[in-house]
């Protein structure tokens, strides 16, 4: 790296390391060179620089010794001194004329822009790498006097916009010395006067800037015999006329900046950086505590004026007060700002949004350079404003920002696995919001972490007040979310305070209020909409819930609307996942578990049958999403407080709930309730009966497959599809021949068992029962297992097309979202690998799958142990040898694609 110094005597560095450079001639050398501006200078010029016009005879030898002696000079550079044809070429890096002409051109920019503060230093700088007179060993060069006069005229620039900087920036008084000295300096450039007399009416001298006036206008009289120029008249006529946009402190003042460290958000500010270079209006709107006053902070540094709103009923004196105008009206305002280019930090708009929006609006139509950044929970609803709304920080940079700030509490601490557990919930439990976090890790001061966790379960986090130099307006996270609340007009603060019971979010449906009112909360940051999905999905931050939660007038009214809209979701659309818009229906009810679940916990104590009665509907989807645990803790609860319910409701329960005992593993329990279940109804009496007992037949045959007791399997189903017939329940018929199928397949009757499910295939697919399919598909892949094994019968199914009906039946488990069934026949698909001497694989996926049912509480092994047992004794140990590994970061997807043919 070459640097090259000519703003004085001439210096080299050579990766910063300075190179000696003895001797005038040798100076001379380098100076001609670097005047050059990278082009080759002849031999002859280079002689005539370094001797004037009379060189001596051995000029030319010195020269190549000077140019020698330059080389070894610059070390590792030296490939940068080349000959060119008749002459020689200096490459250089970087040379201080080039910084400094670079320097004053982003100084002038700076100053455009409005952004005065900054750009002081910069040319401050640039002014500082002047050392002496360009180019001092070249006086007599023409080349040399070119490059001098250019650069003495952007230095003269330079001092001027240096000065102009600093008045821009508010010092007017300290500037009016170093003016005076400027004029002295250089009396005739018309700029120095008019920064010096403006200074001196900025700093109260209006007599004195006048007179000012009366000087310049003199001088070029006398001694040019000229008036002043278009700017200096301009300038008398507003002195003249006191126009108010003269006192106007062009730069705006330091703003807070706090002490803490800013983490994150590096998405964001690059967003608002875009927004605000391409729009004049844009907002930053989130809920409270979420940091959009220090997003802003940090975003406009010392470049804005920072107006804070959160303390004042009234925006126009709040602004006046910013940039020091005597009068505080909108007139003063847009007469200061009309024709400045700069940038106004409106901050903590909420309560004062009707009055903001009129300001701005009439200040962005008066002031075309202005640009306006605003902070709030809503929307100014301006036209042209652009909205960026704040979320919360996501996980990994919450426990971050907890972990810096709980560092700075705790001298020398560092979160073992424990405390960093405890950080990932209490980041959860806060929902990432910075306000709430950085009150937590005080808290963290003087609790542990594991008490601070307790803290935050099922209240508002006491967490106590603010430390001090924050740059939040309240003190509390209670008071910031009260702030909110209390902004709200009294029909969506009281939808707001009953929809605490929500969990995970909820649609619209659920909130039992029109569009317009939960629209409102969006709007104010009070909600959370998640348009992505349909239906739209709404959310309250869990620090809302928790205060609503404490203010709601009714809370018990609010936990049985709840309630009841939970059970209403099941009975709506529990029956749907028997046909076509079972995906649609599988989603909804996954969406809105917690909900449901939360609502039986309540029905559990105040309506003990409805909670029954919405258990019972479940078990096939607890089934199929693989939901076993919680599904067989609300089903025993639900039995043990509804004793007396109706029969049909409890028929529901132990049967269905028997088929997710079975895929538990609990074959005892499974059955004990399917003997309970057929004791309650030996016979149906109505109809209603009759379809819940096909289906206790149903579930029946499915638990008798998993005993291998498969004549019972054979008979139930057969006994399932006959009632079912009877009541005309289509879903069940094609379900109920499925099972029929297994249990011949158990049988060895595999040619009728094929018969037998290719129909219940097609009548499902016909009525467009992708569920009822998707078994069938997983029962032909068992028969093709079935009658391949060494010790089995004949299969009417080869391995290939064994293998693409367990395909078959994946696509279709997946688009069911039927997580239960979908591991049973990647099971399944496992085995048929195995088969096919595909046993390193086949050996990863067993593992991948048993994982993975383990950790959902199902066991895919009892939908055939024997067939299971049969296969895995052809597999040799070398197989398994690194499986557990290989399966270890295996999903859904990834499991499914060890099963594609071209593997």
């Amino acid at each position: 790296m070459l640097t090259c110094r000519i703003l004085g005597p001439v210096e080299i560095e050579v990766d910063g390391v300075p190179v000696a450079v003895p001797g005038l001639l040798p100076r001379r050398l380098v100076a001609a060179l670097v005047a050059g501006r990278g082009r080759s200078v002849s031999e002859d010029a280079l002689l005539a620089v370094l001797w004037g016009g009379a060189p001596p005879a051995s000029a030319r030898d010195s020269l190549f010794a000077y140019v020698s002696r330059l080389r070894r000079a610059l070390g590792g550079s030296r490939d940068s001194l080349v000959r060119t044809g008749d002459g020689y070429l200096l490459r250089t890096d970087s040379t201080d004329a080039d910084r400094f002409a670079e320097s004053v051109e982003r100084g002038r920019e700076l100053l455009a822009d409005g952004r005065a503060a900054e750009a002081v230093p910069v040319l401050a700088a640039a002014l500082a790498m002047w050392r002496g007179e360009p180019y001092a060993e070249l006086a007599d060069d023409a080349v040399a006097a070119a490059a001098r006069a250019r650069l003495a005229g952007l230095r003269a620039m330079a001092v001027e916009e240096h000065l102009a900087a600093r008045l821009g920036a508010g010092d007017a008084a300290g500037t009016i010395d170093d003016l005076e000295e400027a004029v002295r300096a250089e009396p005739y450039r018309e700029r120095r006067w008019e920064l010096l007399i403006l200074a001196r009416y900025r700093s109260g001298r209006q007599a004195d800037a006048l007179s000012s006036l009366r000087r310049v206008r003199t001088l070029l009289a006398e001694d040019l015999g000229v008036d002043p120029g278009p700017a200096l008249q301009d300038l008398e006529r507003r002195l003249l006329l006191q126009d108010p946009q003269l006192l106007l402190v062009a730069g705006p003042p330091a703003t807070p900046r706090p002490l803490s460290a800013f983490l994150g958000r590096e998405a964001e500010l690059a967003a608002l950086d875009a927004l605000v270079s391409a729009h004049r209006l844009v907002t930053l709107v989130g809920p409270g505590g979420v940091g959009k006053t220090r997003l802003a902070l940090e975003y406009a540094a010392d470049r804005a004026w920072f107006v804070r709103l959160a303390d004042t009923a009234d925006p126009v004196q709040a602004v006046a007060a910013t940039l020091r105008l005597h009068t505080a009206n909108r007139t003063a305002i847009t007469a200061a700002l009309a024709d400045r280019p700069g940038l106004l930090l409106l901050d903590n708009c909420e309560h004062l949004v009707a009055a903001v929006a009129e300001l701005v609006l009439h200040l962005l139509t008066r002031c075309p350079r202005l640009r306006i950044l605003t902070t709030g929970r809503e929307p100014l609803n301006v036209s042209g404003e652009r909205l960026l709304p704040v979320q919360p920080l996501p996980a990994a940079q919450a426990v971050a920002l907890l972990t810096d700030r709980i560092t700075a509490q705790r001298g020398g601490w560092h979160p073992d696995d424990a405390d960093s557990a405890h950080l990932a919930g209490i980041a959860a439990a806060l929902d990432g919001i910075p306000l709430a976090l950085e009150l937590a890790a005080a808290r963290a001061r003087v609790v542990s972490l594991g008490d601070l966790s307790d803290l935050l379960r099922d209240r508002f986090p006491a967490l106590g007040t603010v430390p001090r130099g924050a740059i939040t307006p309240h003190q509390t996270l209670e008071a910031a979310v009260a702030w909110s609340v209390d902004l709200l007009p009294p029909a969506e603060r009281s939808l707001l305070l009953r929809l605490w019971p929500y969990e995970g979010g909820f649609p619209l449906a659920a909130a039992d209020a029109d569009l317009d009112r939960l629209s409102a909360l969006v709007t104010r940051s009070m909600v959370a909409a998640d348009t992505g999905v349909s239906p739209t999905r709404y959310r309250l931050l869990e620090i809302i819930r928790a205060y609503c939660r404490t203010r709601d007038p009714d809370p018990a009214a609010s936990r049985a609307a709840h309630a009841a809209w939970a059970r209403d979701l099941v009975a709506r659309w529990v029956p749907e996942l028997a046909g076509e818009h079972s995906p649609h229906a599988m989603r909804l009810l996954h969406r809105d578990l917690a909900n449901v679940h939360s609502g039986i916990e309540h029905d559990l104590v105040a309506a003990p049958e409805a909670a029954l009665r919405t258990a019972s509907l479940l078990p096939w989807f607890w089934f199929r999403s693989g939901q076993v645990s919680d599904g067989l803790r609300l089903l025993e609860a639900a039995l043990a407080a509804a004793p007396h319910a109706p029969r049909v409701d409890r028929v529901r329960a132990l049967s269905g709930g028997a088929t997710v005992r079975f895929i538990g593993g609990d074959i005892p329990g499974a059955m004990r309730w399917l003997r309970e279940a057929h004791d309650l109804l030996p016979e149906p009496e109505d109809h209603a009966e009759r379809v819940v007992r096909a289906q206790m037949l149903y579930y029946d045959s499915v638990v008798h497959h998993a005993t291998q007791d498969f004549a019972t399997a054979e008979q139930r189903a057969r006994e399932s599809v006959a009632v079912a017939r009877t009541c005309d329940d289509r879903w069940l018929v094609p379900a109920a021949e499925v099972c029929l199928g297994f249990a011949l397949t158990g049988l060895g009757r595999l040619d009728e068992a094929h018969t037998v499910l290719v129909r219940a295939v097609t009548e499902a697919l016909a009525s467009r029962q992708g569920w009822s399919a998707a078994l069938g598909e997983m029962g032909l892949g068992w028969l093709g297992l079935t009658g391949n094994t060494p010790l089995g019968r004949p299969s009417p199914i080869g391995l290939a097309d064994t293998l693409d009906a367990i395909r078959r039946s994946l696509r279709l488990f997946r688009a069911e979202d039927d997580l239960g069934n979908l591991l049973t026949c990647l099971h399944l698909g496992a085995q048929a690998l195995a088969l096919a001497g595909r046993t390193h694989t086949a050996a990863v996926l067993l593992t991948a799958v048993r994982g993975y049912a383990v950790r959902r509480g199902v066991d895919p092994d009892l939908v055939s142990p024997a067939l299971t047992a049969a296969i895995e004794a052809t597999m040799h140990d070398a197989d398994w040898a690194g499986a557990a590994d290989a399966a270890r970061d295996l999903g859904e997807p990834q499991m499914i694609e060890l099963l594609d043919p071209a593997r």
